[in-house]
Parts: structure tokens; sequence; C-alpha cells
């Protein structure tokens, strides 16, 4: 390896933690640990919900889109927007009504402690077997580029090794710390895209826009695509987008926890509609850069370029074309993509684990600093858990990291949908959520696995539990989650006839306010 590129990525392996450790090192209360003491400017907190949801493969594999889909991509960034606009001013001021650290202590509110630890555990089962993945998918570049420069390590090794990086700051500063070195890490990897960009500007003709164009590259909208099995058809991107970000951004704790930790609604809603906004920005940088790289590399598709994915586009790039020091820098971006998302994961998992898990189930309420030391366990025994189940894979069969990205698609449905049921039908009880929220995840799982569709047509073939190929493919995966909020609802909503009178906790819980003065953990 060259030996700027190398030190540009141990400094960087080196600073983060001590940043993170600088930033967060003063943690005086739980509160501070999981939420910041509600002290995080809102743009700090913006930045860092676009790197909690940004992942290696992101950055390495949304240029390569462009050789398949031109910018197709976009318009799911378009229905992003939507959905956290929706989510900023429908749900985010529920968590702010009673200065909740956990998104699921609102279904605690407004239905009882069995569906606040349902959604819990659904989002403990999601976020270990979605990050978990992930975590192991982002070693797979990782370990091609440094075996590159003769630097052979396992997957195993790779992935211990940033998660013990991540820990030492995740598991010292809390959501601060966290924040603060999400904001430099998306810096870092923007602005490596960025570099990208210059230098292959430097490398193109004067009329590299006109070619990418003339070959249809910067084609935004479609709709002539099939509506039920392409995600690029116009109306599928935008529906399925907005329903998918409502539910990541506005009830999945992941990002959740981030909004409560600013200073107010009002910052909160400023983070995730800003969030839309940078997300759609970014990936429209990417896709600049794919596009460059299609005129680049003369036009020719993936196959005529000897190379298995389109994923291998910009990583050949990075590798063999961009100047010292450069290199380094991007893949310094790509470690902190990888380690960004862990570093959120460790922290969401540890407030949900204690806050709605530990404390509601044993019904303790523990003084702060117990709650703290809690906080720090659960971080560590989470980043253990998440190295140990990363370190299990040692191939990259597709459909093992494609399942563990696509899993969100069986729960989040069930999760959003199970928020609306309070917001929306107030005669509906816990156990009517309950039963409606399993309903979900099992429909919704048969529907993924089981029912496929015509490649051709778009028309129903049939019940098949096999892989999807050839003619059969599954239904396109932007549907999953407003399919299953459609589910939720119906079901909840039948069963809540069953009742004469509103649930009277359902007045209380749909309340919108700001913060009380009441403790926050």
């Amino acid at each position: 390896m060259r030996g700027v590129d190398l030190a540009i990525i141990v400094v960087y392996l080196a600073a983060m933690p001590l940043i993170g450790v600088l930033v967060g090192r003063k943690q005086r209360s739980a509160a501070d640990y999981f939420v910041g003491e509600r002290s995080l400017p809102w743009g700090a907190v913006m930045l860092s919900v676009v790197a909690t949801e940004t992942s290696t493969l992101t950055v390495i594999s949304t240029p390569g889109l462009v050789f398949g889909n031109a910018f197709l991509f976009l318009q799911l960034a378009f229905g992003y927007i939507i959905g956290r606009t929706i989510a900023a001013f429908v749900l985010l001021p529920r968590y702010f009504k009673g200065n909740l650290v956990s998104a699921y202590a609102f279904l605690g509110k407004r239905f009882g402690s069995g569906l606040q630890g349902t959604a819990s555990v659904t989002f403990v089962i999601t976020r270990l077997l979605a990050e978990g993945v992930r975590l192991f998918a982002g070693a797979i570049p990782i370990k091609v580029i440094l075996g590159h420069y003769n630097i052979h390590l396992d997957y195993w090794v790779i992935v211990v090794i940033l998660t013990a990086l991540t820990l030492i700051y995740a598991y010292i500063g809390g959501i601060k710390a966290v924040v603060w070195v999400d904001v430099i890490q998306l810096t870092l990897y923007l602005g490596g895209a960025a570099v990208a960009a210059i230098v292959l500007l430097n490398k193109l003709p004067g009329d590299w826009m006109s070619q990418a164009s003339d070959d249809g590259k910067f084609m935004l909208v479609d709709f002539s695509k099939n509506l039920l099995t392409s995600p690029y058809a116009f109306i599928t991107a935008v529906l399925g987008g907005a329903a998918l970000s409502m539910a990541s951004h506005g009830a999945d704790q992941l990002i959740a926890q981030r909004l409560m930790a600013t200073r107010s609604l009002r910052d909160g809603q400023k983070a995730l509609i800003g969030s839309g906004i940078i997300v759609t920005i970014q990936f429209a940088l990417f896709l600049l850069v794919g596009a460059m790289l299609w005129v680049f590399n003369g036009r020719k598709s993936v196959a005529q370029l000897g190379l298995q994915s389109p994923d291998d586009v910009f990583s050949r790039f990075i590798i063999d074309d961009l100047p010292v020091g450069v290199s380094g820098l991007l893949i310094a971006g790509v470690l902190a993509s990888t380690m960004g998302a862990l570093a959120s994961a460790l922290n969401a998992l540890s407030t949900s684990t204690v806050a709605d898990l530990y404390q509601r189930f044993t019904k303790r309420s523990p003084e702060d600093s117990k709650l703290l030391q809690h906080g720090r366990m659960w971080t560590l025994i989470w980043a253990v858990v998440f190295a140990l189940f990363a370190s299990l894979f040692s191939t990259t069969k597709n459909s093992v990291i494609e399942l563990g990205l696509a899993i969100t698609g069986y729960t989040y449905g069930a999760l959003l949908g199970s928020f609306l049921l309070g917001l929306l039908i107030k005669k509906a009880r816990q156990l009517d959520a309950i039963i409606a929220f399993v309903a979900t995840v099992v429909v919704m799982a048969f529907v993924i696995l089981g029912v496929k569709f015509s490649a051709k047509t778009g028309g129903f073939i049939g019940i098949d539990f096999s892989k999807a190929a050839g003619d059969r493919v599954a239904l396109a995966y932007p549907w999953y989650t407003l399919l299953g909020v459609v589910i939720t609802l119906v079901v909840g909503g039948l069963l809540s006839l069953r009742h004469r009178t509103p649930d009277p906790k359902a007045a209380e819980a749909n309340a919108v306010g700001e913060a009380e003065e009441v403790p926050a953990a």
C-alpha cells in the first residue's frame, strides 16, 4: 500500500475513537448518555441522521446504480423527503411530550407495556439482523481494497477491529460522542466523493455530460416500469419511499433517539426534514460520480468491463485511478460509514434495552448513576453480539446479505402501523394492537417470501417459496412498509370494533406539545 494512503487510514482509525472520547468523556447522567441532555444542535443531529442511514455499501454501490438504472434511485429520495416531513409533524411531537428517550415509550403510554415491549424486542431483533449483516457486508469492500495493497485480513478480523474501535467512543461518550463523530465521518466520505468527482472531471472529455445523457444515464423518473415488481417505477418509488422513511425515521429508535436529543421540538423537526434534503443531495453526488464513471470506462457495461457487479465499478476506480492520498481519503470514508452506522446501532440498542425492556419489566426505577451503568453495560454487550454475529459469515453469498439488508421489510410496516393505529383509532386497545402487530409480521413474511409476480407482465403468478429467479419475481421492496401499515390498521381497526368506547389512554398519549419538565429516563 502506498505510504501516504496507509498513513491517512491509520490516523483516521486512531483519531475517531479519541475524538469521541474527548467529546463525551464527561457523562454525568443517564439522560446525558442516552439523549445528550437534549442539548445537541439540530444541524449536528441532522448530519448524524444522514451518517447513520449511510452504510459502506451505500458509498460503494450507489455510483454503480447508474450503469443499470440511471438516476432513478433519486425517486426514492423524493419519497424520503415526503415521509420525513409527515413524521416530523405527526410522530415527533408525541415523543417530545413527556421527555421520552425511546420512541416505543409512546406505545407504552398509548397502549401499555406489552406493546412497548413487543415493539422494542422487534426493534432489537431487526437491528441485530440488519446491522450485524450490514457490518459484515461493509467488511467486504474493505477486504477487497486492502487486499489490493497486499494487506490480507479475514472478514472476522476486520469486523472485530471496526467494532472495537467504535465501541471505545460509543461506550464512553454515549449519544453525544456518536453524533459528533458522525458529523466528522459524514464530512469525510462526502468530501472524498467530491474529490473523486473533481479527479474524474479532469480525466473526462468536455462533452461527457452529452455522452452520458445520450445513453440515458441522467434519466430521473420512469412511468413505464411495472408498479408491482419494479422499485424504480415512479409511483412505487415515491409512495414506497415515503412510507419507508416514515417508519425508519419516525418509528425506529435508531433515528428517533437522535431527534429526541435536540433542544426542542422545532429543532427536531428541522433536523428530520433537513436530513431528507441532505440525503437526496448525497445520493445525487454519488450518482453523478456514477455517470462520470460510465463515460470514464468507455460507456461499457459491467460485464464488458469484466466486473462481477456494479458495486465493483467505484471500488476499482478508488484502487486503480485515484492519486496518492485521495485513495486513502476514500478508503477512510468507507471505514467511516461502517463505524458510524455501527455506533448508532449500539447506542440505540442500549437505550431501548434499558428504557423499554429493563425498566418496564423489572418495574424498577434505579438511581441515575445505575441507569448510566446499565446503558454502558448494554452497549458493551451489544458490541460483542454484533461482532460475533457478523463474524459467523465467511462467504459473500448475495442471498445472505440481501436478507440481512432487507429484513426491515418484515417489521417496519408493523412498527409504523402500530403508531398510526394508536393515533387514528381511539377505540383500539393493547390486545388489538399486539394481535395486529404479530399478524402483520406473519403476513409480510408470507408475501415477501412466497408471493411471486411475472417479471415481464407484472401479473400475479402464484405462491412459490423458492428463490425468485427468471420470470418469477417478488413484490418490489418499496411496497413492503406501506402494505404492512395497511394490514396493521385493518386488523387493529376491525378488532377495535369490539369496544364501545375509546381507550381512556388515547387522549393523554395523543396530546402534543413541547417537552415537559420531568425526568428523562
